[in-house]
């Protein structure tokens, strides 16, 4: 499996597989919308990882020099038990590391005890926090 930057050849098959793997997401995250307000930051912290040629994952990160954020780790459900999000995860941290961050943050659905229990194998925990968000622009 390869780890690499998203490039603009990868649209499409990011844009299939983040509407597969998160069917409950809202209309602010449309993935094509998304893709290009990543795209237009210009920070070099979206990555898709490669394997028999496809797309099987992706992971945009955020820093803002104060904390990162993960963002988008989507498994495309072929490529998964494979170690293809923990891989992803793993290079998202080392390349916020790298910038000096010193604190990683990231949001799961409530209920989505899976996925929980998969960002708990890899050290994060649950935090004592409520999360607030407000849509700009409408």
């Amino acid at each position: 499996m390869l780890i690499r930057k998203f490039v603009a050849e990868d649209r499409d098959a990011v844009a299939d597989l983040w509407l597969t793997v998160f069917p409950r997401s809202t209309g602010h995250n449309d993935p094509g919308a998304s893709i290009d307000r990543k795209m237009a930051a210009s920070d070099d912290l979206f990555f898709v990882a490669i394997e028999e040629g496809n797309v099987a994952g992706t992971v945009m990160a955020g820093y803002d020099g104060h904390r990162g954020w993960l963002y988008s780790v989507a498994v495309s459900p072929v490529y998964r038990r494979r170690g293809v999000g923990s891989r992803l995860v793993q290079h998202a941290e080392s390349e916020l590391t790298r910038r000096g961050c010193p604190k990683v943050n990231l949001q799961v659905i409530a209920d989505n005890s899976e996925v929980v229990a998969f960002y708990r194998s890899l050290g994060f925990g649950v935090e004592e926090r409520i999360s607030m968000g407000k849509l700009t622009g409408q």
